[in-house]
C-alpha cells in the first residue's frame, strides 16, 4: 500500500525535473533568439550611420534644387531594400526561433507524457479493485490534456504561418510603394 504514494512521489519528481528541462531549453532558445535579434540591429544601426553620413554628404554637395530631390530620390530605392531585406531577416529570426521551441517542446512534452502514463499505468496495476471509475477519470484527463496541447500547438503552427504571410505581403506591398515612389522622383 506504500508503494502508491512513493510511485506518485516519484512520477511527481520525475514531472518537475522535466518541466525544468524543458524550461532551460526554452529559455536557452529565446536569448538565442534575442541575441540575433540584438545583433541584427546593431549591424542595422551600424550601416544606417554609415549610409546617413554618406547621404547627408551627397545631399550637402548637391549643387541646386534638382539635383537635392535627384539624390533623394535615388537614395529611397537603396532604402527600401534595405528594409525589406532586414524585414525578412527579421521574420527569418523570428520564424527559425518559434520552430525551434516547438520543437524542443512538442519532445519534451511528448517525453513527459510518456512518463506520466507509464507512471500512471504502473501506480494503476496496484489500485484497490473498485477504483476503475477514478482510473478512467484521470486516464479521460490525461487525454484530454495531451488533446489540448496537440491544439495549442497547431495553433501556434497556424499562428506564426500567419505571421509570416503578413510579413511577405507587407515586404511585397512595401518594395511595391518603394519603387513606384523611386520612379515618380526620377521623372
Amino acid at each position: 500500500m506504500f508503494i502508491v504514494p512513493e510511485q506518485f512521489s516519484s512520477a511527481a519528481k520525475a514531472n518537475f525535473e522535466a518541466q525544468v528541462t524543458l524550461f532551460n531549453s526554452i529559455a536557452g532558445k529565446a536569448f538565442e533568439s534575442v541575441e540575433k535579434v540584438v545583433d541584427l540591429n546593431l549591424n542595422v544601426a551600424k550601416a544606417s550611420l554609415e549610409d546617413t553620413s554618406i547621404a547627408a554628404r551627397q545631399l550637402l554637395a548637391a549643387k541646386d534644387p534638382q539635383e537635392f530631390f535627384s539624390l533623394t530620390a535615388a537614395q529611397a530605392q537603396p532604402t527600401a531594400a534595405k528594409a525589406i531585406a532586414y524585414g525578412r531577416h527579421l521574420a527569418g529570426i523570428v520564424t527559425a526561433a518559434q520552430a525551434e521551441l516547438s520543437r524542443v517542446t512538442e519532445e519534451q512534452m511528448a517525453e513527459t507524457g510518456r512518463k506520466v502514463v507509464a507512471a500512471f499505468d504502473d501506480v494503476t496495476k496496484n489500485a484497490p479493485a473498485g477504483s476503475e471509475n477514478v482510473i478512467a477519470l484521470f486516464k479521460s484527463a490525461i487525454g484530454n490534456a495531451n488533446a489540448g496541447y496537440e491544439q495549442f500547438t497547431k495553433t501556434t503552427k497556424q499562428a506564426v504561418e500567419a505571421m509570416e504571410a503578413n510579413m511577405n505581403s507587407a515586404v511585397t506591398q512595401f518594395s511595391q510603394a518603394a519603387e513606384k515612389t523611386a520612379n515618380r522622383a526620377r521623372k
